[in-house]
């Protein structure tokens, strides 16, 4: 068997997780390790960095890759998983926002700041995921983690539908900003599409349509899509 390292960009298709996409290409190569720089929400489409044999071993040079992403942004209703696949927990009337005000809420997320994950993710405590823990109805202490806001640029020509173009640092839970804004803003919101444009040095034009790669009929069709490990500057 030919050694495989490499890294594999794709465009992960929505209703799959990161995890399906990775045992998929798994399976697809014949059983070959395969890892990736950064989880995907399954509603959440857009650049998945899979790294394929031996590059799992260089997941620390991705670590602290910086993320963009396309957020859309629905008001009128909340979630408790702050997107579009939760319970409705809160309704209200899009109609009384004022949108200058919502332009100065949004800036205001700029910089950095304390996040506290959602229930529902995949962060552990005490060794459990916090959204099986959500699913059985309860709730847990979570630690606040720093993030840094880039920038952010709003489209709001679909309002009650906004459309954010967040760069933001790794971890950041773009959901928690949706259900936040519309908390500021006096009208409840949730994340109602996402996508990930670009992870580091990798955009979207760089990325692969995993559904077309299911396709294949020969591991070789997707190794010519394999890029090798970039090199990292070495440290004065």
């Amino acid at each position: 068997m030919i050694d495989i390292n490499g890294i594999l960009v794709v465009d992960k298709p929505q209703g799959w997780t990161s995890h399906d996409v990775v045992q998929k290409t798994r399976n697809l190569l014949g059983g070959v390790k395969v890892g990736h720089t950064g989880t995907l929400d399954p509603n959440a489409t857009g650049v998945l960095v899979l790294l394929i044999g031996a590059a799992t071993k260089s997941a620390y040079l991705f670590a602290d890759d910086r993320k963009r992403y396309r957020a859309e942004i629905t008001f009128g209703l909340a979630t408790d998983t702050h997107d579009c696949d939760g319970v409705t927990t809160a309704t209200g009337n899009p109609e009384k926002v004022d949108r200058k005000n919502l332009a100065e809420i949004i800036a205001g997320f700029t910089g950095e700041s304390e996040q506290i994950p959602p229930m529902y993710s995949a962060v552990k405590v005490n060794g459990k995921k916090l959204y099986q823990i959500a699913r059985k109805g309860e709730t847990v202490e979570r630690k606040p983690r720093t993030i840094n806001i880039e920038s952010i640029q709003t489209d709001m020509s679909l309002y009650p539908k906004i459309v954010l173009d967040i760069v933001c640092s790794k971890g950041t839970y773009i959901r928690v900003i949706a259900h936040q804004i519309g908390e500021k803003s006096g009208c409840p919101s949730h994340l109602s599409a996402l996508k990930r444009i670009a992870s580091g040095r990798y955009t979207i034009d760089d990325a692969v349509d995993f559904l077309a790669i299911t396709q294949f009929h020969g591991r070789d069709e997707i190794l010519r899509l394999v890029r090798p490990v970039p090199l990292m500057p070495k440290i004065p």
